[in-house]
């Protein structure tokens, strides 16, 4: 049996055994500008995704996006028609959002039948307790971004970002992204990583679970020792042209690829 625990310490909402399996993906960057790695994701969605019992996005599946009247474009709405053709199936669809597509929000829910969740989300799968989260926030060392990550997350921001035009916050956000390949291309590989004391506070936190994350581009997975307790952090692949998932059927993961 899986559960899921909101935020704000409510009780967890249980789910039904056929939930499981459980797949886990992140930082798919989709756009009508990749249009073989949108294609695996199609293919993933009426394939792999129609066998498990849940799906779990966790962030930058678009590459960007600017606001839930973004959905009207012809690519936005071709996905969000996809990933509600499979919730309609039964599979139960929760997503995250992350640094590209943190402006996502109930409009995006409601047109992709998924279920928003928080950041970190703590969540039972069978035997296996876990904590689902972007990843970005773990990335301390890199001053630069959480100074930035801090001001888009700000409510006031966000109001009055999403208060101009569409095509104006295409273009913004389209400069922005420039300028940060420009800043990253100046940055130590190591301060774009987590930081190992902001896993352990939060596994800590949390009361020691596994680790699901998105955001570094590094698939891999990590033994953390925390306080005596023995924990597993797993990282998400980035997709480029071919589809990679983690499967967790309530004892064990494996990964996946199309």
């Amino acid at each position: 049996m899986s559960e899921f625990v909101p935020a704000g310490g409510a009780a967890p909402a249980v789910l039904p055994p056929e939930r499981l399996p459980a797949l886990f993906i992140s930082d798919l960057h989709l756009t009508a500008g990749r249009p073989r790695t949108a294609a695996a994701f199609f293919d993933f969605l009426s394939g792999p995704a129609r066998q498990a019992g849940s799906l779990f996005i966790l962030g930058d599946l678009f590459e960007y996006w600017a606001g839930d009247d973004d959905i009207d474009t012809p690519f936005n709405q071709r996905v969000c028609a996809a990933l509600r053709a499979v919730a309609a199936g039964g599979v139960s669809l929760f997503f995250m959002t992350g640094n590209r597509d943190l402006l996502a929000g109930e409009g995006f829910a409601r047109a992709a039948g998924a279920r928003l969740l928080p950041d970190p989300a703590p969540i039972r799968l069978g035997a296996c307790a876990l904590l689902l989260s972007h990843g970005d926030a773990l990335c301390i060392d890199d001053h630069a971004y959480q100074s930035f990550r801090r001001q888009v997350r700000d409510p006031d921001w966000q109001a009055e970002f999403l208060a101009q035009p569409l095509a104006a916050r295409h273009d913004h956000i389209k400069n922005a992204r420039a300028q940060s390949e420009i800043a990253k291309s100046g940055k130590a590989a190591e301060i774009m990583d987590v930081n190992a004391d902001a896993v352990a506070a939060l596994l800590r936190a949390h009361g020691y679970p596994t680790l699901i994350h998105g955001h570094t581009h590094r698939p891999a997975r990590h033994t953390h020792h925390v306080d005596g307790h023995c924990c597993e952090r797993i990282v998400l692949a980035d997709w480029d042209e071919r589809p990679l998932w983690l499967a967790c059927d309530g004892v064990e993961f494996k990964t996946g690829a199309g």
